[in-house]
């Protein structure tokens, strides 16, 4: 919103400073210290007024050290974290961006399944929360929202670099230097990289994405249809649609997993969330992208300003959620920041480096995967259950070993920033 009034401003006042929010840079920062400003006020706030109204969630006896100690501490506290990721996001950013809406609507979509979840448990007294198949079922339907848009929606687009010949033979505007980059869909564009050679361009619909450690490291899931036989890519859809709504799913639930102590999904979520946000300024950059040889997605840079917002939001929330907490986030924010991680790596075309960049995630699913899956086994086999570790997911493992879950939180904190620091060098490791 600021962002058009300042626009305004600019063209038609010719007021000083009013430009600086033409700057993605600018709208990134200012979206930070916003993030972080609301976490803050809104948290003390929102705490104390959940203590009123004993909005905690029931505390189960696992037997691990300090859990009775927390008996009574507030939760859905995600919605601290739902609304310092919004408000900046709609003071700041471009809200006709294609890319913005999908990322507002997938906030507010799992936000409220899991604000739904929390509310059953806490105020209904029931603590099953909402069914499993419900939250499926939103995952699913949040999956073909933002999968579907994704293919269909026109500014969608890719670019992709063309011959002088190939420019010529489609013609269009190659006559004239195109340094607003916003060349018009299905016209030839043009503009002048860092060594001052001129490069020819289309942007156009592609399923393409990136391949980690593959010199030429894009694939395109159509070649996955065409080699079933459907040549004229009427299935691409349906794979596509499939492949975003299995991703959101998987790291969703990944998230939830993993907020079990404190600190440890609000501070692996947000290392996880800044390094999409570089990921998006690059491949919203057209002169970076060019150097780098990475993918050039027109119109991406927004999602600098939304990745900023969340990575305040995270940090935030963390000046309550750190050890001892003060509020737990619930439902309603681990499933929220799993939903937006997964969604920001689709749009940035990323979506195979989650393996690495969402690693602790992984582990935490796969640990209760394992866990539950080798017990139902040897109850069959052995008539007696048995297990890998000695809890699931993975942290309470350690806590069950006597580490104390802030030292367990610090260490996975570190294992996400060097699995972030993996993912960015991927950029140039192939």
């Amino acid at each position: 919103m600021l962002y058009y009034l300042f626009q305004y401003l600019d063209a038609h006042f010719d007021i000083a400073g009013a430009g600086v929010f033409q700057y993605i840079s600018f709208r990134t920062a200012a979206a930070i210290i916003v993030s972080l400003v609301i976490s803050l006020l809104m948290g003390k706030r929102l705490i104390a007024w959940l203590q009123t109204k004993q909005v905690a969630d029931e505390i189960r006896d696992l037997g691990l050290e300090g859990k009775k100690a927390k008996k009574g501490t507030p939760t859905m506290g995600g919605i601290i974290i739902l609304s310092a990721i919004l408000i900046p996001t709609l003071l700041f950013a471009r809200l006709e961006n294609v890319y913005v809406i999908l990322m507002i609507v997938s906030t507010l979509w799992l936000g409220l399944i899991g604000f739904l979840d929390d509310y059953i448990k806490v105020f209904k007294k029931d603590k099953r929360g909402l069914a499993g198949r419900f939250k499926i079922l939103g995952q699913v339907g949040l999956g073909v929202i933002v999968g579907s848009t994704l293919y269909f929606n026109d500014t969608v687009r890719l670019r992709n670099y063309i011959t002088v010949e190939q420019a010529e033979a489609i013609g269009g505007s190659i006559h004239q230097p195109d340094y607003l980059f916003d060349v018009k869909q299905g016209q030839v564009g043009r503009f002048i990289d860092n060594s001052g050679d001129t490069l020819f361009y289309l942007d156009e619909k592609s399923l393409s994405t990136t391949i980690p450690f593959i010199k030429e490291n894009e694939f395109n899931y159509g070649n996955i249809t065409a080699a079933l036989g459907d040549t004229d890519g009427k299935l691409n859809w349906l794979l596509y649609v499939l492949v975003v709504t299995f991703i959101i799913t998987a790291v969703s639930n990944g998230a939830n997993m993993t907020d079990g102590i404190d600190g440890l999904a609000a501070g692996t979520s947000g290392i996880m969330g800044l390094t999409l946000g570089i990921f998006a300024y690059l491949s919203g950059n057209i002169l970076f992208s060019n150097y780098l040889n990475i993918m050039y997605i027109p119109h991406l840079g927004e999602l600098v300003i939304f990745s900023g917002a969340f990575v305040g939001a995270c940090i935030g929330f963390l000046w309550y959620n750190s050890y001892p907490a003060q509020v737990f986030m619930g439902d309603t924010g681990s499933l929220a920041l799993g939903g937006i991680i997964a969604t920001l790596a689709i749009m940035i075309r990323k979506e195979l480096l989650i393996p690495i960049l969402c690693g602790v995630f992984l582990v935490e699913n796969l640990s209760v995967m394992i866990q539950v899956s080798y017990f139902k086994y040897t109850k069959r086999k052995y008539g007696e259950g048995r297990r890998v570790f000695l809890m699931s997911p993975l942290h309470h493992h350690y806590q069950k070993q006597g580490y104390h879950e802030a030292k367990i939180v610090t260490r996975f904190w570190i294992i996400g920033i060097f699995l972030a620091i993996l993912t960015v060098i991927t950029l140039k490791l192939r």
